[in-house]
């Protein structure tokens, strides 16, 4: 008779227990798409507002905030086989994360950031600054801590390198690091 891994039964009850969390969740969502999951624990606010493709993973620790509700949605849209950990993306307006985009933990997305004019007044109690879109392009990949700031397109198959802020468009086929995040390199075929 063989041996119980006491690793793998653990590893089975979390798998299950992930399955049914994100089929119980699945109808809040404004769509969830098939072999979609999320993994716990995960942060979600207003999932109404949030479009998830088929295949797409949501990583433990993860989180995904809409803080407002004015606009109708998807605010945030996760489209097909997007693989996200430990990541959060908060969005007021439009982040839009194309196909099959690879998302490292620590990642931090956002389309507003908060108002600092006011001295009187604490940093998170000022209002929120006018939302700009944000575009992450099919087949990216953010390295770990990266950040995006609000207005940012990433071109398609772009490498953002680990703990680069990016403050203006990165270019399709190209990497990118720093702060601010600046290209080094074009990627070509072969």
């Amino acid at each position: 008779m063989g041996r119980i891994n006491g690793f793998g039964v653990l590893l089975g009850a979390q798998r299950l227990r992930d399955s049914a969390y994100s089929r119980i969740v699945a109808g809040g969502f404004q769509s969830f798409g098939a072999g979609s999951r999320i993994l716990l624990p995960t942060r979600i606010a207003n999932p109404d507002r949030i479009a998830v493709g088929a295949g797409v993973l949501i990583g433990a620790g993860s989180w995904l905030m809409v803080p407002s509700r004015d606009e109708p949605g998807p605010v945030i849209e996760l489209h097909d086989r997007v693989r996200m950990r430990g990541a959060s993306i908060s969005a007021v307006r439009s982040v839009v994360i194309e196909e099959a985009v690879g998302i490292a933990a620590g990642v931090y997305i956002s389309d507003h950031s908060h108002g600092f004019d006011r001295i009187d007044m604490p940093i998170r109690d000022q209002p929120l600054t006018e939302p700009r879109p944000v575009r992450i392009g099919r087949g990216a990949w953010l390295g770990q801590n990266v950040v995006v700031m609000p207005g940012v397109t990433i071109g398609e198959q772009a490498v953002i390198g680990a703990n680069a802020v990016v403050t203006r468009d990165i270019p399709p086929r190209t990497v990118a690091v720093g702060a601010p995040a600046r290209v080094v390199r074009e990627l070509v075929p072969g």
